[in-house]
């Protein structure tokens, strides 16, 4: 018996038992809840699952950082800084006293005003030098004149002294007496210069001191 007559003598059986031969498939009331269930399942499953897992995970990739380097030094200090941004500040140089000798003077005359300068210079302890600077100095101040005097800015005596009441603190014969002035004018040199070379080397500097 070939197949389509099977096949018909099948459904004519069927037909007569009263089933249904027209070859569609037929759902089960179930078979419709059971697959909105596996749905509803599969959805909160896929919901539930955290958006990072089973990404790949680079276990050697370098931590970035925005911060910059930072130096730790004992204590509590610590400081932050980028890679470029030290700055270090050189102290400022001292200023140098330029200190300008003078031509020799040679040796004074006896009893003149020079001599007793030589012998107050020694006695303060300052050396040939020092005289030597002190000689050029008043030189080109008073030369060395007791009585100089300049018209136009009232200084007066061999140290030029301004005005020259001032050297009564040296003694009353002030306008008189050389060792008077030639005292004051040292003591002035000492605490305005330091020394006879350091007046000298600003005299040549300004042309007065």
């Amino acid at each position: 018996m070939g197949n389509t007559a099977r096949v018909n003598e099948l459904r004519a059986q069927l037909k007569s038992a009263g089933g249904d031969v027209s070859g569609r498939h037929v759902r089960t009331a179930w078979s419709l809840q059971a697959f909105a269930i596996f749905v509803t399942f599969a959805f909160l499953a896929v919901s539930l699952v955290p958006p990072g897992l089973g990404s790949p995970a680079y276990a050697n990739a370098p931590a970035q950082s925005g911060a910059g380097q930072t130096l730790a030094v004992e204590g509590e200090y610590a400081n932050t800084t980028g890679r470029d941004a030290f700055t270090i500040s050189e102290p400022e140089p001292e200023p140098v006293a330029v200190v300008l000798s003078a031509p020799a003077a040679g040796v004074p005359d006896p009893g003149s005003a020079q001599a007793v300068a030589y012998a107050i210079v020694q006695s303060m302890g300052m050396g040939e030098s020092e005289y030597n600077c002190l000689v050029s100095l008043w030189n080109r101040e008073s030369g060395w004149n007791v009585y100089a005097h300049n018209e136009s800015s009232g200084a007066y005596g061999i140290p030029q002294a301004l005005p020259g009441e001032k050297m009564a603190s040296a003694g009353a014969d002030w306008a008189t007496n050389a060792a008077t002035q030639i005292t004051w004018g040292l003591s002035y040199i000492s605490g305005r210069y330091g020394t006879p070379c350091g007046a000298w080397a600003y005299s040549e500097e300004h042309g007065w001191y």
